[in-house]
């Protein structure tokens, strides 16, 4: 029984991970494929220099969905069915390995060729729903990053290590959220890492907030 259950959870949950809202927003509203254009990443920063602050926006909205709404659906199933299945007390690791899915359906999506984003925004959604206190700071301290400096490459690793240190320190939490933490964030370090080679030579590309509806 176990089994089944967590295979179409797991399913489901690469699923919903695997709609690429950048590419079909590109598609859909502008008739251009968003991979070949800005940094060629489908990925709500690069519909965001592409199309403009609406657009990305819309984008974030929808790519951090996609990991918030297993995760959730999980922790809401869990208590009903844990006793029977999985066993009092032994489920605390269901809600992790869910979100871990949805993030490698957004980063190797079934409709893209198993070709897809970084992951960010996705395994924001599924921090949100693990633990939204820790990760609501660790928003505030991307956001401040990213207003100080225009570099969302930058804001999204240092975000990741606040989250990862404050999620340590948190004694209530059980140990499989702050492992995740710990694998997501050498994850998006080593997703990013052309990104960290041009902010090291001055070359990354800053962010601007405008609109860019228009093409």
């Amino acid at each position: 029984m176990i089994v089944m259950w967590l295979s179409i959870s797991l399913i489901m949950a690469y699923l919903v991970g695997s709609i690429p809202f950048a590419f079909i927003y590109g598609k859909v509203f502008k008739k251009i494929d968003i991979r070949q254009h800005g940094s060629g990443n489908v990925g709500a920063t690069n519909v965001l220099r592409v199309f403009g602050t609406k657009a990305g926006l819309i984008v974030l909205f929808l790519d951090i969905f996609k990991g918030f709404f297993p995760v959730c659906i999980m922790l809401m199933l869990i208590p009903l069915w844990s006793i029977s299945i999985v066993g009092e007390g032994g489920y605390e690791w269901l809600p992790v390995l869910v979100g871990i899915f949805a993030i490698l359906g957004h980063t190797f999506s079934m409709f893209l060729s198993f070709k897809g984003g970084k992951g960010v925004a996705t395994s924001a959604g599924v921090f949100l729903a693990l633990c939204p206190l820790n990760f609501l700071g660790a928003i505030l301290f991307f956001m401040l990053v990213v207003f100080l400096t225009k570099y969302v490459s930058l804001g999204s690793i240092l975000a990741i290590i606040a989250l990862m240190i404050s999620n340590f320190m948190f004694f209530d939490l059980n140990i499989y959220v702050k492992i995740f933490t710990l694998i997501m964030a050498i994850f998006i370090i080593y997703t990013h890492r052309t990104n960290i080679k041009r902010l090291l030579n001055g070359t990354e590309n800053k962010i601007s907030f405008k609109k860019k509806e228009k093409q």
